[in-house]
């Protein structure tokens, strides 16, 4: 998404950022020939992507040099991380590129990189949300092979539809050569946008579901678990509305970062300003900046190793155990 922002309808002012002056444009992704003026919408994205890199680095690390962390559980989250990760060193080297290589077919590959690493990302949120619910509905029967065998499906199918969108671009489903053809996102082509756009919608349905039934069954538990210990109505209600809210945050996260820019899809075309792909695109490489906070920094085991690691010891202040998906 880092862009030489071009006018369309005038080829030889490709690369250039067109919405300042109210020009049409759209968000290119496309090589060019001549030099191009540093876009400070690229920087930003170029920044956020060093930082969405070092943080899912270091989740990666942190569960690969683990043996504990071989549960389904975690290899979602790294399954996660590892799809963020490669987004934010997409988003570097598609920047690297377009002002220094600026080789076509470089920086195709770069845009099916990025195609991968970003419905990989969503696919796994959908996988871990999945699992979240399982854990919670089948309770009695989730800690067995049948988990390890549906988590590994659900990477394969996971990774496999991401490469495969992202392959795409790469094998010649692109605009370079008919320009009518293009999408906000060059070079991208609008019926392959469109196919991303509803993908993700179906995903977000799919996800939305699953989040109203956990909360279901968190309301259903807590009140149980209220009735057998003989706890205070308000002790069920503040335990009701911690659940309930977590996944407000949660899926409210997910949807602001990723529905305008979903939606302005379906909507744009690649006449329209640059800008606006900018401020929708922006916020959904932000998912992956904080997909590490959401889903691995608050997880206590992951936090004792990395007090380990940075503090050569672990604090006993901070409590300690065995969480399951359902813990939210």
């Amino acid at each position: 998404m880092n862009k030489d922002m071009s006018h369309n309808s005038t080829e030889g002012q490709q690369g250039r950022f067109a919405a300042s002056n109210g020009s049409s444009s759209s968000l290119n992704l496309d090589s060019v020939v001549q030099p191009l003026a540093l876009n400070p919408w690229d920087v930003v994205l170029c920044i956020s992507g060093t930082i969405i890199s070092c943080e899912n680095a270091i989740v990666v690390a942190v569960i690969f040099y683990t043996p504990a962390f071989r549960t389904p559980m975690f290899l979602l989250i790294g399954s996660l991380a590892i799809a963020d990760f490669l987004a934010g060193m997409g988003l570097i080297f598609h920047f690297a590129f377009v002002y220094c290589i600026q080789s076509q077919v470089v920086n195709l590959i770069t845009v099916g990189l990025l195609v991968t690493s970003f419905t990989a990302s969503v696919g796994s949120l959908l996988a871990i949300t999945i699992d979240r619910y399982l854990s919670l509905y089948n309770a009695l029967t989730y800690y067995s092979e049948r988990t390890v065998t549906r988590t590994y499906i659900m990477l394969i199918l996971t990774w496999g539809f991401s490469i495969c969108f992202g392959l795409l671009p790469v094998m010649g489903w692109n605009c370079l050569k008919d320009v009518s053809t293009c999408s906000i996102v060059k070079p991208l082509t609008k019926n392959n946008l469109i196919i991303l756009s509803i993908s993700f919608f179906m995903v977000f349905a799919v996800m939305l579901q699953l989040y109203v039934q956990i909360c279901k069954i968190v309301c259903r538990h807590a009140h149980q678990i209220a009735v057998q210990r003989h706890f205070l109505a308000t002790s069920h209600y503040v335990t009701t509305r911690k659940g309930i809210s977590t996944l407000a945050v949660i899926l409210g996260t997910f949807a602001s970062c990723w529905l305008p820019f979903a939606i302005y899809c379906l909507l744009g075309d690649y006449t329209y300003p640059a800008l606006y792909t900018y401020m929708t695109i922006l916020p959904a490489t932000y998912n992956s900046m904080i997909n590490p906070v959401i889903y691995a920094f608050r997880n206590q085991e992951i936090q004792k190793v990395l007090w380990t690691v940075c503090c050569g010891c672990f604090s006993s202040t901070i409590p300690f155990r065995s969480r399951s998906p359902s813990d939210v």
